[in-house]
């Protein structure tokens, strides 16, 4: 099992700064919002391999496509490198073709190509590999987000047609629903990233996303840890470790 975690950081380099056309207050409260604050621990309690994004989903979005003529957040300037924030506003210049270039060069594609190597060391060591998506949500949503619905669980889990087998879904959902908690399929978000080599071409590599309303561990408002956090975490580490259990013994 290898945990990829892509949106908890929240570092913008110096250098990337002059990029953006708002102010620091501005740039700080997007960081803010959009931030998966706090999912490298939340789900590193277990002995796990790990990829964790190394600077904010504002300044490069290692979880969507590179290409945005693939990536249909694109459209809402929200593609692999941000023009736009959570709520439709302008907060970056457009880029020319070498800045763009050197954002994917120097995070984009190390980033991708770690969790490649990784999977490929898996598949080497044990034959199959699983990737679980990393992630957190707000309790009520963003205006880019395309589901508005007020109705939120505590766990979302995203699947991806191909890479995420019908007995993965069941297991995560059952385990979560074990510990009293509210758990939804693909909504309100959907998709598991898998490394590009191996989409759509592997079945041997497996995906789940796992999404935790930010309600049950942390301050939305603050961004500090709530007093839920440690129970959060327990939860976390008790589901990865009984799915490891399970799909280990999966053929």
């Amino acid at each position: 099992m290898i945990l990829h975690v892509p949106h908890s950081s929240t570092v913008i380099p110096e250098e990337i700064r002059s990029q953006f056309l708002v102010s620091d207050e501005v740039l700080k409260e997007e960081i803010r919002v959009m931030t998966d604050h706090y999912t490298a621990e939340l789900f590193s309690s277990g002995d796990f391999p790990s990829v964790i994004a190394s600077v904010s989903r504002v300044c490069v979005d290692v979880e969507r496509f590179i290409e945005d003529s693939q990536e249909t957040m694109s459209q809402k300037g929200m593609g692999c490198l941000y023009t736009h924030g959570h709520d439709g506003t302008r907060i970056r210049r457009d880029l020319i073709a070498t800045e763009r270039q050197r954002l994917l060069d120097e995070f984009y594609v190390p980033h991708h190509n770690r969790l490649e190597k990784m999977v490929e060391k898996e598949l080497e060591k044990s034959g199959k590999c699983l990737i679980i998506d990393c992630h957190s949500f707000p309790g009520k949503p963003f205006p880019y987000e395309d589901n508005q619905s007020l109705d939120r669980p505590d766990i979302c889990i995203g699947t991806d047609s191909y890479h995420t087998p019908e007995f993965l879904t069941e297991k995560l959902v059952s385990l979560f629903e074990g510990h009293g908690l509210k758990v939804a399929v693909d909504t309100p978000f959907t998709g598991a990233l898998v490394p590009g080599r191996f989409y759509e071409s592997s079945k041997e590599v497996s995906s789940a996303l796992i999404e935790v309303q930010r309600s049950l561990y942390m301050n939305e408002v603050s961004a500090v840890k709530s007093e839920g956090f440690e129970q959060a975490q327990k939860v976390v580490k008790c589901v990865l470790e009984a799915l490891k259990d399970e799909f280990s013994q999966v053929g």
